[in-house]
């Protein structure tokens, strides 16, 4: 994968033929992150060596922040200093305060002015708080001071998904400037988390235009995470239409895509590599084609012949074995995948399934991120693994206590009061709290009450799986527990308690959440600490007959190409999952991070069950009801 970003000009190379923006992929968001910082350091310096200002265009959400994050670095470390420097942001929400924690204006002090050298008088960010008469004229005079710099040296952007750029929506003009704009209902829900459901979001925004965005001299694009993937192909590859703002961006000559494995993973070098070149097989790959050329021929894997490889770029697959031997071999591994007992079966020749069958009882650790990721994405596989008889313990890495609605933890406390006949001066003034307010309340009271409410649902759920309660932990990892949606930073003390857990415990199989597409990112929080407990822990002597899975299911699933484990489920036993899933009350009907899929946990993750289990029945495997799936990590 690149590793600079100098702009090339798009399809110059054959392997990215079909694409129509430079775009380069990093293996992580981090380092690319830290690219991208870097030249808009040099820029700055090589401003200041012509003694010229330097014009930023900033984007705010949660894609640019480890950008911020590393300019910040180099200021301090490199001395790096921004007084030339005159920054534009692309929009800001209308109507609302500079002081409203949501506000683009406090990311943007929070994240990187308050933390530079920054003139505050060469900062520029639309004003939210203007009187609806006088936006227009305000709109005019911020595009007008733009111009009369020269325009944006720079411009970052993210992208969301429904391709705006900025706050352009679909339908925006290619010639639009800065102006008042309505906000898409998907944009709107997508920051919804945020502000503490729906109706609290605001309906207009104030953006700069297109035409303002494609006037900078330069512009790099930055998208992370398996959520953006498909407005990423659509931006890159497809044609220019007002429908999607972000494909405007081909009319630039100097405009970079900086994407990470997640959101690239649709384009076409990127998904079928075999299409734009020629490849080196690894049995992943190999897996990926032939499930490819399956659903593109509509044909299980042994009906597969000559002529079907041939016609679709993988006649290289048949150069050193026989179709035949092909469809056999990719046939045999899915085929493997599948097992009725994911902790190995006993007593039993399980040298060709996924797990081994010693020790016979074996000590289960199941990192669950938030109190209901265990039941949602492994729920039948929990209950196997206890019914199998082997001994089960379920780690809770944080309290999830943000995700409990105020009228919930209402419910609860009005509920405790009244059973107990309590009524105080700080419990009153906390109910009258609760009872006008849709925001977050970072009130330790409150959100002690929250975590209570996710603790004892999360227990009645295991409780009814057959779990012994001593066997369920929660770790209320410190870096959640910030009261907010920004959580505070990864300190020694999250490591050190998820290392100790897992000392105490000395696992044989330790299951974790592979799914990062999470609207909040604790999931990959959790997941690195547990990679980095790992880390720290595997020249120990338990570890080396430790074997790590990772499992999905709340956001997105595994493709058949990366199972390496697929237990599959009866009727009653996904509808007994579902009942699992029930008992986190507080996550039904009121889901304050739903991400992009609208449907209820228990809907969303019995529907994409199912449809795994439709897939493995496509290739030619048995039909089965529902299938939970899962990755091996080989530490």
């Amino acid at each position: 994968m690149k590793k600079d970003l100098q702009y090339i000009k798009p399809g110059t190379h054959q392997k990215s033929r079909f694409e129509k923006i430079h775009t380069i992929v990093f293996e992580d968001s981090n380092i690319a992150s830290k690219k991208v910082a870097r030249e808009i350091a040099d820029l700055i310096i090589n401003k200041q060596l012509k003694n010229e200002n330097c014009v930023l265009g900033l984007a705010t959400g949660s894609s640019p922040i480890t950008v911020y994050k590393e300019l910040v670095n180099i200021h301090r470390k490199e001395k790096l200093s921004f007084s030339n420097v005159i920054t534009f942001n692309l929009d800001e929400y209308y109507p609302i305060s500079k002081k409203n924690v949501e506000s683009y204006n406090t990311f943007m002090f929070e994240n990187l002015f308050s933390k530079v050298d920054i003139p505050k008088k060469n900062i520029n960010i639309p004003n939210g708080e203007l009187n609806q008469d006088k936006v227009v004229d305000y709109c005019k005079k911020y595009e007008e001071k733009i111009k009369n710099l020269g325009g944006l040296d720079f411009q970052i952007l993210g992208i969301g998904r429904t391709g705006h750029i900025g706050f352009n929506e679909p339908g925006s003009s290619i010639n639009s400037e800065t102006r008042l704009v309505k906000l898409d209902f998907i944009t709107r829900e997508d920051a919804s988390g945020s502000f503490s459901g729906l109706e609290n979001v605001p309906n207009e925004a104030i953006t700069m235009g297109i035409n303002t965005i494609l006037n900078a001299k330069r512009i790099i694009l930055i998208a992370w995470g398996e959520n953006k993937k498909d407005v990423i192909l659509k931006a890159v590859e497809k044609k220019i239409t007002p429908n999607l703002p972000a494909s405007f961006l081909q009319n630039h000559n100097n405009v970079s895509f900086v994407l990470d494995k997640g959101s690239s993973m649709e384009l076409t070098r990127i998904k079928t590599p075999w299409v734009v070149g020629s490849v080196k097989w690894s049995r992943d790959l190999k897996t990926r084609a032939v499930e490819w050329l399956c659903n593109r021929s509509e044909k299980s894997i042994l009906r597969l012949s000559n002529k079907d490889y041939n016609e679709n770029h993988l006649s290289d697959l048949l150069v050193t074995q026989t179709c035949y031997d092909l469809n056999i071999e990719i046939f045999n591994r899915i085929q493997r995948t599948i097992t009725g007992w994911p902790g190995g079966k006993p007593n039993s020749d399980d040298t060709y399934r996924p797990e081994r069958k010693s020790p016979t009882k074996k000590r289960i650790l199941i990192f669950s991120p938030h109190p209901d990721d265990d039941v949602v994405s492994m729920g039948g596989t929990f209950e196997r693994l206890i019914k199998q008889g082997h001994d089960v313990h379920v780690v809770y890495q944080t309290s999830g206590n943000i995700a409990v609605s105020n009228e919930s933890v209402l419910k609860f406390l009005e509920i405790y009061c009244d059973i107990f006949k309590i009524s105080d001066k700080k419990i009153n003034q906390v109910k009258k709290v609760l009872k006008n307010n849709k925001e977050i309340i970072p009130d330790p009271f409150v959100r002690n009450i929250a975590g209570k409410v996710r603790e004892k649902e999360a227990i009645s759920a295991t409780r009814y799986l057959g779990l012994n309660d001593s066997n369920v932990h929660f770790l209320k990892l410190p870096f959640y527990e910030s009261g907010n949606v920004k959580k505070n930073d990864v300190s020694s003390k999250d490591l050190k308690l998820t290392c100790d857990i897992i000392s105490k415990i000395k696992p044989h199989q330790l299951y974790a959440a592979g799914d990062l597409a999470d609207p909040h990112g604790t999931h990959a929080v959790c997941l690195k600490l547990v990679f980095d407990s790992i880390e720290l822990l595997k020249t120990k002597s338990f570890m080396k007959n430790c074997w790590v899975w990772l499992y999905r299911g709340a956001w997105h699933e595994w493709e058949v190409h990366e199972i390496d484990m697929a237990v599959p489920l009866s009727p009653e036993q996904v509808n007994r999952k579902r009942k699992s899933i029930f008992y986190h009350q507080s996550q039904n009907n009121t889901v304050m991070f739903q991400g992009d899929d609208n449907r209820e946990f228990w809907k969303r993750v019995e529907e994409r069950n199912r449809e795994i289990a439709l897939q493995y029945r496509s290739l030619g495997m048995a039909d089965y009801q529902a299938m939970e799936t899962f990755r091996r990590y080989y530490f």
